[in-house]
C-alpha cells in the first residue's frame, strides 16, 4: 500500500515538481550531499498521512470532474431533445443573433500569469486542452490596457479536424489569433447558443479556413445558420439550464483551488524532508539535513 519508509524525496520544490507524486516517496534515499551525508528516512506514519492527503485530494478532483461532466451532458441532452421537435423553429444566421470578432496577436506576446499582472489570455490551445467548456484562470496573461478585450460571459471557439472547441470564459480575457469571440446580441440567450455551437461542431469545422481547419473567421461563422426559436422558448431553456451550469462551474473551480492544493502539499512534503524524524535514531529526536 504505502512506500517503504527508506524512500522520501529530494528536498527541493522543483524537484518535486517534475515527477508524479506518486513517485514522490520513491526518490532513492540514498541521494547524496556535498558533504556526503546520506538522506534520512522519514518515519513511516508521516509518509502514511502525506500519501493519504494527497489521495483524498485526488478523489475529489476526480469526483467533482465527473459530476460537472454529467451536469454538462444533462444541458446538452435537454438542448438535443428540445431541437428535436423543432421543425417549425426558424433558422436564423448567426450573424443575426450574435457580435464575432477574432482574436489578435500570439502566445508570444503574452507573459506567464506567474510573471507578471494582467488580463487573461486564451490561446487555441488552451480551449483544446478543456474537458469542460468553462475558461478559467489563464496560464498566460496580456496587458490591463490590451486592445479587445472580451468581457466575461464571451464564448471563445478554436478549430481543429477533429471539431470545434467551444467554452465560456469566467473573467475578462484577450484571445489571441485562431481563437474567435462570440456573444449573443441578448446574454439571455447565451447558454442556447453555447448549445447549438456544440451540436454543430462539424459544421463549424467545415467553414474554418486551410487544410488542417485551424481558423474560422468571424465572416465565415456569421454566415452560418442555426436552429433559433422564439424568445419564450430560449428565455424557458436559459432557466432550465443556468443552474446546471452554475453548479459545473462552481465544481469547475474547486478542482483548480484543490490542484493548487495539491501542489501545495507537494511543496511542503519537499521542504520538510530537511527536518524529520531519522528512523536511526532515538524516538523524538530531529535530525536536519
Amino acid at each position: 500500500m504505502y512506500e517503504s519508509p527508506r524512500c522520501w524525496t529530494l528536498a527541493s520544490s522543483s524537484a518535486v515538481l517534475s515527477v508524479p507524486w506518486r513517485r514522490l516517496f520513491c526518490w532513492s534515499a540514498t541521494v547524496r550531499r556535498p558533504n556526503s551525508c546520506r538522506a534520512r528516512s522519514p518515519a513511516a506514519d508521516t509518509i502514511a498521512k502525506f500519501h493519504r492527503a494527497i489521495s483524498l485530494i485526488e478523489e475529489k478532483i476526480a469526483l467533482n470532474g465527473a459530476t460537472a461532466l454529467t451536469t454538462l451532458e444533462l444541458a446538452d441532452a435537454m438542448h438535443a431533445e428540445w431541437t428535436s421537435r423543432s421543425a417549425a423553429w426558424d433558422k436564423r444566421s448567426l450573424g443575426e443573433v450574435t457580435r464575432a470578432k477574432s482574436g489578435k496577436g500570439s502566445a508570444k506576446s503574452l507573459a506567464l500569469r506567474s510573471e507578471a499582472p494582467g488580463i487573461d489570455g486564451v490561446t487555441p490551445t488552451d480551449l483544446f486542452e478543456l474537458s469542460l467548456p468553462y475558461v478559467e484562470k489563464s496560464r498566460l496573461c496580456g496587458p490591463a490596457d490590451a486592445p479587445g478585450v472580451c468581457p466575461l460571459g464571451t464564448l471563445l471557439l478554436a478549430t481543429r479536424p477533429a471539431g470545434a472547441h467551444i467554452a465560456v470564459t469566467h473573467r475578462p480575457t484577450s484571445p489571441t489569433r485562431g481563437v474567435l469571440a462570440v456573444r449573443p446580441r441578448d446574454v439571455m440567450d447565451s447558454w442556447w447558443l453555447l448549445h447549438e455551437l456544440r451540436s454543430r461542431s462539424n459544421t463549424i469545422v467545415g467553414a474554418a479556413q486551410g487544410q488542417n481547419a485551424r481558423e474560422i473567421s468571424a465572416a465565415a461563422f456569421s454566415r452560418l445558420s442555426i436552429t433559433w426559436p422564439d424568445a419564450g422558448i430560449r428565455t424557458r431553456f436559459h432557466a432550465l439550464t443556468d443552474p446546471l451550469h452554475a453548479m459545473a462551474m462552481k465544481l469547475v473551480s474547486e478542482i483548480r483551488t484543490l490542484s493548487e492544493l495539491k501542489d501545495a502539499v507537494l511543496r511542503d512534503s519537499s521542504a520538510k524532508a530537511d527536518l524529520l524524524p531519522d528512523s536511526h535514531s532515538e524516538p523524538g529526536s530531529i535530525h536536519r539535513r
